[in-house]
């Protein structure tokens, strides 16, 4: 009976440890397995759909970073952006926040990025964050969906603006032009003409990046995605950086659009939706931010 008793407390002692254990290493095996699920590590470019063409660079130096560039050919039957709509007045909000895997859903569109500042916002935890998805949102700056206007313009916010022909251009006033059909804005312009904009900043850190750029002609659009907050495997890029990497491109106008943890690239699929970055909300890899706005766009297979 002795003997029984003592292989039963070993066992259970044995059990405790491993279920102790267990409990310890589980945000460790969690938080590998979203960064297994991030985008390998490797250039590659592909068309996605007619007129739309997705292009990957991993850099190595000056730190590891990963470029997400999709090249958009506003000529090709089919394409069309699509900005997400704003509740009608009155109302509490001007949005109701989603994952931008949401409003690609919702839409059922082909592309995705989140494009907005916005408020209000704040990130305590993984748990103690705002907005949560269908919380009110407010974008900051001029945001017009289907010609319809939902936020008013923001001094010193340039604008991103789609006409009825289907002609895109970035503009350093804070208002898109009457008869836009799709607007968004941004916080600052990159490249003005086909040069860089020069603004120097003690505060110009490694951080993940969102832009749009536009040609001359307003025919073409590019949309950038840096991923950034993740050692070892993107740390970001500087705005300095970012600039350099947008007017390589051979863009004529480039607009700096809403970064950090909001940063999500989404394609649909057959199945749902496939992100083609790595978000890191709540410092979770590979977990969306719900944002105010979003820029999408319809095409054909």
């Amino acid at each position: 009976m002795h003997y029984r008793y003592k292989v039963y407390t070993r066992r259970l002692l044995l059990a405790t440890g491993i279920g102790l254990l267990g409990l310890l290493l589980s945000p460790l095996i969690f938080y590998s397995w979203r960064c297994f699920l991030r985008p390998h590590r490797t250039d590659m470019e592909q068309v996605l759909f007619r007129g739309i063409v997705y292009k990957r660079n991993a850099l190595s130096t000056p730190r590891p970073a990963m470029i997400h560039i999709v090249t958009i050919d506003l000529k090709t039957p089919g394409v069309k952006p699509f900005v997400t709509p704003g509740e009608p007045k009155p109302s509490d909000r001007e949005t109701s926040a989603q994952k931008t895997s949401d409003f690609l859903k919702k839409f059922k569109l082909q592309l995705a990025i989140n494009t907005s500042y916005f408020h209000h916002f704040y990130e305590k935890s993984p748990w103690d964050y705002y907005p949560h998805s269908g919380d009110p949102s407010h974008p900051l700056g001029e945001a017009i969906s289907n010609g319809y206007r939902y936020s008013s313009p923001e001094a010193n916010f340039p604008v991103l603006c789609f006409s009825v022909q289907n002609r895109v251009q970035i503009l350093k006033s804070n208002k898109c032009p009457e008869r836009t059909v799709q607007g968004v804005a941004g916080n600052q312009l990159l490249v003005y003409d086909g040069k860089p904009i020069n603004e120097s900043s003690e505060k110009d850190k490694p951080y993940p990046r969102v832009a749009a750029a536009v040609n001359r002609e307003g025919t073409k659009l590019w949309l950038i995605a840096v991923d950034g907050k993740q050692p070892l495997y993107s740390e970001g890029i500087t705005m300095a950086e970012l600039r350099k990497i947008v007017a390589s491109l051979g863009v004529h106008t480039a607009l700096n659009l809403d970064g950090g943890g909001s940063t999500t690239l989404v394609m649909g699929t057959n199945n749902g939706s496939k992100v083609l970055n790595a978000p890191i909300h709540t410092r979770i890899p590979m977990r969306q931010r719900p944002v105010a706005n979003h820029l999408g766009f319809f095409a054909a297979e």
